[in-house]
């Protein structure tokens, strides 16, 4: 028998996919793609190239993972890993405003990608649920992240796909949950009445049990009223008054818990923001000031989105007391005191409100050149869509 020498095996070249044993046909991540992605950076390390950690080679890396992941669970999700989702989703409410929202955004869709995989395959009802609860509050959030950065069609879908997840599990407080921040879109980029409907919904949905939608959708509900009283509809303003009432009642009796948490919770700095921007809406700007003042002592420093909507309602205020000058001040400062990566749409949207208010009831000032200069420095439109401006710090 002739033994071949070396020379003349069929060799497989390291970067070719299919062995002489593979059918013709698509590639599949299945078949091993990754160690032919790891084989070839081995290779390319060892002759002393430079390698960079590009896409395909994170994501075979992270293939690989997924592939044990799916090993070791046989298939279904185990109660292990969904305990570590739902500590990572209630992170994201610690983080929320601390962190840049298109970094925040990536990072949610990352674990939201991954619970899509395990609700793709049929679970036992109990980890069901728990993997569509999850799904609800990470799509919830990535919805709220939207509408930071100003895509408001993108924060609707999502806020969509959010009810349907919550309607798989029957919680009502879930669902209220969702309806009540989706309420936010119109607040901030459509009609006051649309938010007026969704937070009246939300309240509907709660019930009589004291939640977190329960106390917020009141609170929302006052904020479109007094929008809409600004507007000149004139039983808006004392609706808006009993509004808040019934909001704080709820409010104070919320448990630590619920009263901890930006995202899924509702906290005593957001219902003072919520009813100092009521008052100011009301023209009450002396009263409103006050409870915005307020507000920011409880707010930390790194709550930015939130914060510096607070001291953009007070710049509003400032106008009402009939000092454009000191509103457009104060109105550039909050943008330009904020990291650039932090300057997201809701806040440059706000912050052009209160121009053009200023505009409309005073004239075309010579501070509002300067003022909408220091606004549009820092941001650029997107060459593809025209969508949303994004900071040059969180272009991807």
């Amino acid at each position: 028998m002739v033994v071949p020498r070396p020379d003349d095996r069929n060799w497989i070249p390291v970067n070719e996919l299919r062995g002489p044993d593979r059918a013709a046909g698509p590639i599949s991540i299945d078949v091993g793609e990754e160690d032919i992605v790891l084989r070839r950076t081995l290779l390319q390390l060892l002759a002393g190239a430079g390698v960079a950690l590009d896409g395909q080679f994170l994501g075979a890396v992270d293939n690989l993972r997924r592939k044990m992941d799916d090993t070791l669970v046989s298939a279904t999700v185990s109660p292990t890993m969904l305990d570590q989702w739902e500590e990572t989703t209630y992170g994201y409410g610690q983080q929320y405003q601390a962190t840049p929202s298109l970094r925040m955004l990536c990072d949610v869709l990352l674990d939201f990608s991954e619970v899509r995989r395990m609700c793709d395959k049929r679970q036992p009802v109990e980890l069901q649920e728990r993997l569509c609860r999850i799904a609800a509050q990470l799509s919830g959030l990535s919805g709220l992240i939207m509408i930071n950065l100003g895509d408001h069609r993108l924060a609707r879908s999502f806020f969509r796909t959010a009810r349907t997840a919550a309607d798989e599990t029957g919680d009502r407080g879930l669902r209220a949950w969702v309806t009540v921040r989706e309420s936010l879109v119109p607040m901030y980029y459509g009609d006051p009445r649309e938010a007026l409907h969704l937070a009246r919904k939300a309240q509907d949905l709660a019930g009589r049990s004291p939640g977190v939608a329960a106390a917020m959708a009141p609170a929302v509900e006052a904020r479109a009223l007094g929008m809409l009283a600004m507007r000149g509809r004139g039983d808006a303003a004392p609706s808006a008054r009993r509004a808040l009432v019934r909001g704080r009642a709820v409010f104070d009796q919320l448990s630590k818990a619920d009263t901890g948490d930006l995202v899924f919770g509702f906290t005593d700095r957001q219902m003072a923001f919520y009813e100092g921007d009521t008052f100011t809406s009301l023209g009450d700007h002396q009263h409103g000031d006050e409870v915005l003042s307020h507000a920011l002592t409880l707010y930390s420093p790194t709550d930015r989105v939130d914060l510096t909507l607070v001291r953009l309602d007070r710049a509003s205020c400032k106008l009402h007391a009939g000092h454009p000058e000191a509103a457009l001040d104060a109105g550039r400062e909050a943008i330009l005191d904020l990291p650039p990566e932090h300057r997201s749409d809701i806040l440059v949207h706000r912050a052009r409100q209160i121009g053009a208010a200023v505009s409309a009831k005073h004239g075309e000032i010579p501070a509002l050149k300067d003022f909408y200069e220091a606004l549009a420095g820092p941001w650029v439109k997107s060459p593809t869509t025209g969508g949303p401006t994004v900071p040059p710090s969180e272009q991807v």
